[in-house]
């Protein structure tokens, strides 16, 4: 495994590491999340993802669990959340979801801190951006977050790069926090914004990425091709809008070609679209996923791939994915 400067900041995290969305509590509890996380970490592993919405915050307590059962050193490990959506969505909640205001925010850090069982959080993302919200308050927000020993970095997930500017400006002029990082989608199916729209931002700003769903939700896999299988992520509640997505028939044919080259290097397609992702240089982690350990493992293994990736494989990729990349 090796390792990545976030950024322009000083902390390192592994190229690959592990996510929870979807899967904790939904698919994973307690026990298996113990066995994948210290076998993350065996492999070097040691940035690990989460949100406060995910599983309305269950999947942050059995991270939390997780951990306490592990009793790792604290220096070892790299966590993260990310506020915006809530948790409680009903009747006069009307501050505690879809926002970055002030009084979410720090609220919002004091309940994941609970269900983590952490005393700090080291990197919290704004899990989207608020247009109701003047982006000053929530950098505001974010930097007495940090200053209060709650948070050590944070971030965005999801902002435009104009507005990703605007809050490092703000910051800037304010001598405070700065964003650092910037979690957007990334794989060969959905790469402009990674690739165009913030191509100015990680020189002037310094801007780090720890970029999700390499395998498109499963689509990278192959296991679409044929429509649904009764056993997939699509299938789970609250997900069937992937399916669309999934059983893209223009996206599913390009998959198939894709797995010829996966062939000719005696890897799986997943771990070819994995390494793709982590070549990118501007990329400081992908974030990977996993129901079960095999997942975990075959993941992981994506490492082996990347010194495979030659300027003329990479461009093979290239024409048979980009047209029909946003």
């Amino acid at each position: 495994m090796q390792y990545r400067r976030l950024g322009h900041s000083g902390l390192q995290v592994s190229q690959l590491s592990l996510g929870s969305w979807v899967t904790y509590h939904n698919q994973v509890d307690t026990g298996a999340a113990r066995e994948m996380l210290a076998a993350a970490m065996d492999a070097g592993v040691n940035f690990f993802d989460n949100a406060e919405v995910y599983a309305g915050g269950k999947s942050e307590t059995v991270m939390g669990e997780a951990f306490k059962a592990l009793k790792w050193p604290r220096l070892n490990y790299i966590v993260s959340t990310k506020f915006f959506w809530g948790i409680d969505r009903e009747g006069l909640a009307i501050n505690r979801r879809d926002t970055l205001n002030r009084k979410y925010l720090s609220q919002a850090i004091d309940g994941s801190l609970q269900r983590m069982g952490l005393d700090f959080i080291d990197l919290v993302y704004c899990h989207r951006s608020d247009p109701n919200t003047p982006i000053e308050e929530t950098v505001w927000a974010m930097n007495d977050m940090i200053t209060s020993g709650k948070a050590l970095y944070w971030g965005t997930s999801e902002w435009s790069a104009a507005d990703i500017r605007i809050a490092w400006d703000i910051a800037d002029r304010r001598n405070l926090h700065k964003p650092i990082v910037e979690q957007p989608q990334y794989n060969l199916f959905h790469r402009n914004r990674v690739e165009q729209e913030y191509a100015a931002l990680y020189d002037d700003l310094g801007l780090g990425l720890t970029t999700w769903s390499p395998l498109a939700s499963g689509l990278l896999t192959g296991k679409y091709r044929n429509g649904v299988p009764v056993d997939s992520r699509a299938t789970l509640a609250g997900m069937e809008f992937l399916a669309d997505e999934l059983t893209d028939a223009a996206k599913n044919a390009a998959v198939i070609k894709l797995e010829g080259i996966a062939n000719e290097l005696g890897c799986t397609l997943g771990q070819l679209a994995i390494a793709w992702a982590s070549r990118n240089p501007r990329v400081s982690t992908v974030i990977t996923g996993a129901s079960k350990m095999s997942q975990l493992k075959e993941n992981l293994a994506a490492i082996a791939v990347l010194p495979k990736l030659t300027a003329e494989l990479m461009a093979r990729i290239d024409q048979i994915s980009a047209p029909l990349a946003n």
